[in-house]
């Protein structure tokens, strides 16, 4: 039965992921605020300092989703999050997002990162189907997802506007029984 009030600890080789607390704030605070990030993720408008800070907060009382953020091991540094959320206990189903600010990018650590939290929604959390969906103009991470295992699925037609143009909006998923946990 899935338990996303549990927050673990995951240590991997490059990353150790962790219940986010309030004093993470301002690492998520600059990463979410990051144009380039904010580009990558589609996300429109920045995110105040306050309500950075509340979300930040109370993301280890949500008893619906699973919240982790992100250190590097070489610098013990916060440089994003995952998260595992949008849980359908009928189906057994939920979706995967993670962010990286820029001091965490190019170095694997989020394949890492990626690779762990899946491997946590199906081996402890007993999910049969993770999804996810990425925007065509972020290809390192749909390579990410895919070293993970994730298959396309399909495409949400023109899903994004940005900048004034229209983006597809590409959706993933990997299956349990897809799941190859020596991956991890």
């Amino acid at each position: 039965m899935t338990d996303f009030a549990y927050k673990p600890t995951l240590t991997g080789e490059l990353v150790v992921l962790r219940p986010m607390e309030e004093q993470d704030y301002e690492a998520l605070f600059a990463a979410m605020n990051d144009p380039e990030v904010m580009r990558l993720t589609g996300s429109h408008g920045q995110i105040s300092e306050e309500r950075a800070r509340e979300w930040a907060r109370t993301r280890k009382d949500q008893t619906d989703r699973l919240d982790l953020v992100i250190v590097d091991r070489k610098t013990d540094l916060v440089v994003g999050e995952v998260v595992l959320n949008m849980w359908d206990p009928d189906n057994q189903s939920c979706n995967f997002r993670i962010l990286i600010g820029p001091a965490g990018q190019g170095r694997g650590l989020g394949s890492e990162a990626t690779r762990m939290t899946v491997g946590y929604g199906f081996e402890q959390l007993g999910s049969h189907r993770i999804s996810l969906s990425v925007f065509p103009f972020n290809p390192r991470a749909e390579r990410a997802y895919e070293k993970a295992g994730f298959k396309r699925e399909g495409v949400l037609r023109d899903a994004l506007r940005w900048d004034g143009e229209w983006y597809d909006e590409v959706v993933m998923s990997v299956l349990a029984t897809e799941w190859i946990p020596s991956e991890v």
